[in-house]
């Protein structure tokens, strides 16, 4: 199991589909941090829209150890669909097959103990703000349906105070950190090398 964390907009998803796009579906699962996203459908949307999805506390940790652990055991798994322009899970799942490398992607995936415990591999994106918050703006409004406005003033309100408070620390907790994210291109092909290494022996 490889994790691979980063800040919003680093990187992280560019590395992690490299890398299930090298070794296929029948060699690597890719799982994202977001699809574990707690579901709040008792909330009304003006709530959950403001909500902050950075922090810890947005996700359901317990069900995506438990979606690991039978993974690891030879189970396929209903991975939840988020939707982001309702802030909600969608009712739909995708179901994912195990595999010889099972890759986790997400902002924290190096936070919560007993996820971190799993991964043999733990990998982070390391990107400079200003350029994850201009790839972030653009994507929000591209596929998201926001305004600049309300993608501005989340980031200020809680995308950057929790990347400073609980993802930046995780940092420590890497055995790789990639300098300027998914463009960094040497970094990729060593992480690569080694994907393709496992899925052979697999």
């Amino acid at each position: 199991m490889i994790g691979v964390a980063g800040g919003t907009c680093s990187g992280k998803t560019t590395v992690s589909e490299r890398l299930a796009e090298l070794a296929g579906d029948e060699k690597l699962a890719l799982i994202k941090l977001d699809s574990y996203y707690v579901s709040h459908d008792h909330k009304p949307f003006e709530e959950r829209e403001t909500a902050n999805y950075d922090h810890p506390d947005a996700f359901d940790w317990l069900l995506l150890n438990d979606h690991l652990a039978a993974l690891s055991h030879g189970s396929t798994v209903p991975v939840p669909i988020y939707d982001y322009t309702m802030h909600r899970r969608s009712g739909e799942v995708r179901m994912v097959a195990p595999a010889r490398i099972v890759v986790v992607e997400g902002i924290l995936v190096l936070y919560e103990p007993t996820l971190r415990d799993r991964f043999d591999l733990k990998v982070y994106i390391d990107t400079d703000a200003d350029l994850r918050f201009i790839r972030r703006l653009q994507r929000d409004v591209a596929e998201r349906g926001r305004t600049p406005e309300s993608i501005i003033t989340q980031y200020l309100d809680s995308v950057r105070p929790s990347h400073e408070q609980f993802i930046e620390p995780i940092k420590r907790h890497a055995d790789v950190i990639f300098p300027q994210g998914g463009l960094n291109a040497p970094a990729i092909d060593v992480l690569l090398a080694r994907v393709r290494e496992l899925a052979v022996i697999g």
